[in-house]
């Protein structure tokens, strides 16, 4: 099994967290998000542990709120330990009616409005990360309008191309998220922000991009603003007191996919981060990491009822389920492989190859292609694994299709946490 909360019943049915996922499916109906609160417990122990070990005790690993946002979350960040970074006022006003601590959230964003910018700075954040001189000058006035100092990171791109997917590949000089060290034009940059009134520069932040398994891109990442930093102490007095390093290691979505061994990552990245300072003649700075998608993705299973297969002769079978791209869009958008199972039969032959077709009027409406599964019935279950991340977060109402529910179980108990939406709430606010 993929993972080691999954596991097959004495009635062959997929159990996540000891539950029946047969059974979860009739309670709650589908298409259903299960999200295992003690695998997320454990990834973010995982982060927390190693990072206080290899980094030190004020270093900090920072849920990165777009993979999985709903409030149910950020009770469990907090009681971990975890500080979170937020992408958007909705991120924001979430996690603040979840109770959790405006000081310990990390506002990002490419473009961020001046409302944003208003909000954030009315809201208390602790940090923003400024990506651009338009917000820098923008968050400048609005601080002093509010009477604060406003402590920041200063977004800066590496040059580092990770090999990672196009689309979640952020290291290159080439990109839309912050200001390029190797064309010069962040030197002006952190100028321009030490020159501020209203701000108060704490470090530099970069992510190189996502899904990466080894340690070598966050090495050379490091080694590079280590680099920068050390120029810019030379030539401005200012030294960073932090170093934000964007995203945590990858997650398995197949048997193919590698291992990560995080703790072992985050050893190797410390030791070359303090090798190079020491080189350098810097202090260690502060050390945050943003770890996402490795926090929830494993802790998530999507379920779906089946409607039948179809069994074009000479071409291939289709199964169809009661979801698709409108709860999980990451197949239509990047082709994402997954892993799928028939809840129903796990104790038949996965000899059944298959695509699994969702419901919407759209070609491109499948979760997966060419997979083995036990040959389904109407009415099975059907399981795909790895789906924490970017599913719900990232779920549509295309096709009026009202979004699914969520359920977090713990210690063998299941929870609602998200109702299903209704036909009404999608359209309580058409006029």
């Amino acid at each position: 099994m993929l993972y080691n909360n999954l596991s097959v019943n004495e009635s062959g049915h997929l159990t996540i967290g000891g539950l029946d996922a047969t059974e979860l499916a009739a309670t709650y109906g589908t298409p259903l998000y299960v999200l295992d609160e003690d695998v997320v417990r454990s990834n973010c122990r995982t982060y927390v542990g190693a990072m206080h070990e290899h980094f030190g005790s004020d270093a900090a690993p920072l849920y990165a709120s777009k993979a999985l946002c709903f409030k149910g979350i950020y009770p469990v960040a907090e009681s971990e330990g975890m500080c979170v970074d937020v992408v958007s006022p909705g991120e924001i006003y979430t996690a603040l009616a979840a109770g959790f601590p405006a000081e310990k959230m990390f506002f990002h964003g490419t473009n961020k409005t001046d409302e944003d910018i208003e909000f954030g700075v009315a809201n208390g954040i602790g940090y923003f990360v400024v990506d651009n001189m338009n917000e820098l000058e923008v968050l400048d006035r609005v601080a002093g309008e509010h009477g604060i100092i406003q402590p920041v990171l200063l977004r800066l791109t590496v040059g580092l191309d990770p090999h990672t997917l196009e689309a979640i590949n952020t290291g290159r000089v080439d990109s839309q998220f912050g200001v390029p060290i190797d064309t010069g034009q962040a030197d002006g940059f952190v100028r321009a922000a030490l020159a501020c009134s209203n701000i108060r520069v704490e470090g530099f932040h970069s992510h190189v991009g996502s899904q990466i398994f080894e340690s070598e891109s966050f090495c050379r990442q490091v080694e590079i603003l280590a680099e920068y930093a050390a120029k810019i102490k030379a030539e401005t007095g200012f030294e960073a007191g932090i170093f934000n390093i964007g995203g945590g290691f990858g997650v398995r979505y197949t048997e193919k996919d590698p291992l990560s061994d995080i703790p072992e990552r985050i050893r190797e990245v410390s030791e070359h981060l303090k090798a190079t300072c020491a080189r350098l003649g810097l202090n260690v700075p502060r050390i945050f990491m943003e770890p996402g998608r490795s926090i929830v993705a494993d802790a998530g299973v999507t379920l779906y009822t089946t409607g039948g297969t179809k069994e074009v002769k000479g071409y291939r079978n289709y199964v169809t389920v009661d979801g698709g791209m409108t709860d999980n869009p990451r197949y239509a958008l990047y082709k994402s492989e997954y892993t799928v199972l028939n809840a129903s039969r796990m104790n038949e032959p996965a000899d059944y190859e298959c695509t699994i077709a969702g419901r919407c009027c759209e070609s491109g409406d499948r979760i997966a292609e060419y997979i083995g599964i036990a040959r389904p019935e109407r009415g099975d279950t059907i399981a795909v694994l790895t789906t924490g991340a970017y599913n719900y977060a990232m779920a549509s109402n295309y096709n009026r299709v009202p979004r699914p529910a969520m359920v977090m179980i713990s210690g063998g108990e299941a929870r609602l946490v998200v109702r299903r939406e209704s036909f009404e709430d999608m359209m309580k606010n058409e006029l």
